[in-house]
């Protein structure tokens, strides 16, 4: 069955929605009433007294009306009963928020088998449970049990999250949101007793909304040969990028008691990634930042980069991560450099990297920002925007580059001052990294992902 009932629900019933702010049943039903969700909205709670001047049901089989989605977030041992009226209902997808199942040991274990046999051979499918569930930017289903003033959410945009651990996932969400990155789509799975990692992966590949796919893993709830088969066929379409966790061995038992996820050897997983032509950020810093670059910046043509920096050390160190990374930093051609011979200084460093010096000006980076992205496949800009030489007008400069069609990626160390003009490069769509090292590393999966297209 189609998952859209998960994002693009008609109607939908909120089972355990709270009459108490704090609860989670009231902060889930408070973000399908004041997030902007455009559906109906049933609350269901043996006690019937409205909540937010809706009617309130004792039970979803009392509601007349279709129901499309029913998040559960009740006690463990009444989830059985909850979810074999949605059965009944013929509800059409269904979100367990609900933990205290295969996650917490043998008892768990059986009541999450009984939730697969009420669902066996049913026209519904199930995300959790041990879940916050799934937040869509476009429709604004909300599921997340974390509160509109405490957690951002991230405004529209083409990167679309699935994650194990709803903790790692919310966090990502509000860090986006405050970096003013957008989202198409947001499903944290949980335990997997139906949907499962293959199934939502097949989904985002044609979900229109949806340019990147970015998965946090602990362990693969399908078979390893369908999750590689569909990881190599979805990224012939979109970039996937993993981050996985569980790696060491304690790092496996932790995933075990966290989602029920059984991790398996990480250099396996790895060199199965490479071989399905998928992306994997080896922490969580490099995940954001892969996400990032892969939704700002499109995909150069060659390895070949230039570095253009008005601050030395920062070249070197920007550098040594290329050459890491086995990124190509070729010369600069002799024409090139005799050009710049008469429009710039002598003390100019005519390399690669392209020392412009700490008295560069804007009219400087034009230059050779102009000549270089006809030679280069991308540019590396490092500006340290304090030095009086240079003002805001740098940041113009750099976006009227984007006329190229080649990545341009910043990095940018500093303060308020420094964090304003960033913040102006990124709402254009320059991504900005606060060291150079990070900023080779993002690029890199920007190379990457043309080496595997290739």
């Amino acid at each position: 069955m189609n998952l859209d009932y998960f994002f693009k629900p008609r109607a939908v019933a909120v089972i355990g929605a709270s009459h108490n702010p704090g609860k989670i049943g009231y902060e889930i039903l408070n973000n399908f009433v004041n997030g902007g969700y455009k559906g109906k909205v049933y609350p269901i709670n043996p006690k019937t007294e409205p909540i937010f001047n809706l009617k309130v049901y004792p039970s979803i089989k009392k509601v007349k009306d279709r129901v499309d989605l029913a998040v559960i977030a009740v006690k463990a041992d009444i989830v059985a009963k909850v979810l074999k009226e949605c059965v009944d209902k013929k509800v059409k997808a269904v979100i367990i928020i609900s933990s205290g199942f295969s996650e917490s040991g043998e008892e768990g274990k059986k009541l999450e088998e009984k939730l697969k046999r009420i669902i066996k051979n049913k026209n519904i499918r199930v995300i959790g449970p041990n879940v916050i569930g799934v937040y869509d930017s476009h429709t604004k289903v909300d599921t997340l049990f974390l509160s509109l003033e405490k957690l951002k959410r991230p405004k529209e945009g083409g990167i679309s999250f699935i994650s194990q651990s709803g903790a790692v996932g919310s966090t990502i969400l509000d860090i986006l949101a405050e970096e003013g990155i957008g989202i198409s789509k947001f499903v944290s799975y949980g335990n997997a007793l139906d949907v499962n990692e293959v199934d939502l992966i097949k989904y985002l590949a044609k979900d229109h909304s949806t340019r990147i796919i970015a998965v946090y893993l602990e362990g693969i709830k399908s078979s390893g040969k369908e999750f590689l088969r569909t990881v190599k066929e979805v990224s012939k379409i979109k970039p996937i990028v993993f981050l996985k966790a569980g790696k060491s061995l304690r790092g496996i038992k932790a995933a075990a008691s966290h989602t029920g996820s059984l991790a398996g050897s990480a250099r396996i997983f790895s060199s199965a990634l490479r071989q399905a032509r998928a992306l994997e950020a080896s922490d969580w810093e490099e995940f954001f930042d892969a996400c990032k670059i892969l939704e700002m910046q499109p995909i150069p043509k060659g390895k070949d980069v230039i570095i253009i920096t008005n601050g030395g050390g920062f070249g070197v160190l920007a550098t040594d991560e290329a050459e890491k990374l086995g990124l190509e930093l070729k010369d600069i051609p002799n024409d090139l450099k005799e050009k710049f011979k008469d429009l710039f200084p002598n003390y100019v460093s005519f390399n690669n990297p392209l020392d412009l010096t700490g008295d560069s000006t804007k009219e400087r980076y034009k230059i050779a920002l102009e000549n270089c992205l006809k030679v280069y496949s991308g540019a590396i800009v490092i500006a340290l925007f304090q030095v009086p030489t240079l003002d805001e007008s740098l940041v113009e400069v750099i976006i009227s580059m984007k006329k190229f069609k080649k990545p341009i990626v910043c990095c940018a160390a500093g303060g308020e001052y420094t964090k304003k003009l960033s913040k102006k490069l990124e709402d254009e769509g320059i991504p900005v990294f606060s060291s150079p090292e990070r900023a080779m590393r993002a690029y890199n999966f920007l190379v990457k992902r043309m080496e595997f297209l290739r």
